[in-house]
C-alpha cells in the first residue's frame, strides 16, 4: 500500500461531500428560496474551484499520479483510459457549471427568477449527475492506489 498524501485524503474526503452539499442548495430552489439557493451554489462553486485548482497543482509538484500507480495491480492502459473519461466528465462538468452559474446570476439580476426556463432545471440535472458520476470514479481511483 502506497503513502497516501495529505492533499489527495482532503480532495478526496471534499468530493464525497460535494453531491450532499448540492442536493442541500438545489432543495432551496426547490422550496423557492432563491437567494439561499444562489448563495450556496456561490460557496460551492468557489470553494470547489479552490481545491480543483489546490489538488491539481499539488498532484504535478509531486509527480503525477503515475507515481503512485503499481502497475503489476492495474494495467496502465486501463488505468490511462479510466482517468480520460474521469478526467472528460470532471472537466464537462465543472465547465458546465460554472457556464450555468454564470449565466443563471445573469439572468436572476436582469428579470428575476421567474423567467427561467426548464433548461435550467434540465442542465443542472446533468451536471449534477456528471459531478456525482466524476466523484465516484475519482473516490475508485484513491481506492486502487492507495487502499487496494
Amino acid at each position: 500500500m502506497n503513502s497516501i498524501p495529505n492533499y489527495m485524503t482532503i480532495f478526496t474526503a471534499y468530493t464525497i461531500f460535494l453531491p450532499i452539499m448540492l442536493y442541500i442548495s438545489i432543495n432551496f430552489a426547490r422550496k423557492k428560496q432563491i437567494k439561499k439557493h444562489i448563495i450556496s451554489q456561490s460557496l460551492i462553486l468557489a470553494v470547489s474551484l479552490a481545491f480543483i485548482l489546490y489538488f491539481e497543482i499539488m498532484v504535478r509538484l509531486d509527480g503525477g499520479f503515475l507515481k503512485y500507480l503499481n502497475i503489476d495491480t492495474i494495467p496502465f492502459a486501463l488505468i490511462i483510459i479510466y482517468m480520460a473519461i474521469h478526467t472528460l466528465i470532471a472537466i464537462a462538468a465543472v465547465g458546465g457549471w460554472l457556464f450555468l452559474f454564470i449565466k443563471s446570476v445573469k439572468e436572476y439580476k436582469k428579470e428575476g427568477f421567474e423567467t427561467f426556463s426548464f433548461n435550467h432545471k434540465r442542465i443542472g440535472q446533468a451536471i449534477f449527475i456528471a459531478l456525482s458520476i466524476s466523484v465516484v470514479m475519482g473516490v475508485i481511483i484513491y481506492l486502487a492506489l492507495f487502499i487496494f
